[in-house]
Formats: structure tokens, sequence, C-alpha cells
């Protein structure tokens, strides 16, 4: 799965949980959905991070250079 891919569902997942723990108001039996939003946003957290870490490893290359001798 690309990095690009992680990065933009852990910021998806950002978004709801804070939406869930702080723009609604609503009440549902046997859960509590604040927790949940909570939840999900370190969720997400972590799956930046980790993306992030994968990503900078990726990023390394090995750059060879090659000297041309023209021979007269």
């Amino acid at each position: 799965m690309p990095v690009n891919m992680n990065i933009g569902f852990s910021l998806f997942l950002i978004a709801v949980g804070a939406i869930l723990t702080w723009g609604i108001s609503a009440t549902v039996a046997g859960m509590d959905i604040m927790v949940i939003g909570v939840i999900l946003m370190v969720v997400g957290v972590i799956g930046v991070a980790l993306s992030l870490l994968f990503w900078s490893g990726r990023r390394t290359s090995v750059v060879e250079t090659h000297e041309v001798v023209d021979r007269l």
C-alpha cells in the first residue's frame, strides 16, 4: 500500500475521531462516543508516525559516479 494512502487514511481517522469527540453530543447505550473518538485519533496519530517513519527509510538512494576518459 502506498505511503500517501496510509497517511491519508490516518488523517481521515484523526478527523473522524475529532468529530466524534468534540462534534457529537448524542449518546448511545453501552458506548461512549467520546472514548471511541479519542481511540480513533490516537490510532490515526500512530498511523501517521509509522507512515512517515517507513517513508523516510525508503528515500535512501545510492549515487554512483563514473569517470569517462576519451583516448585520442
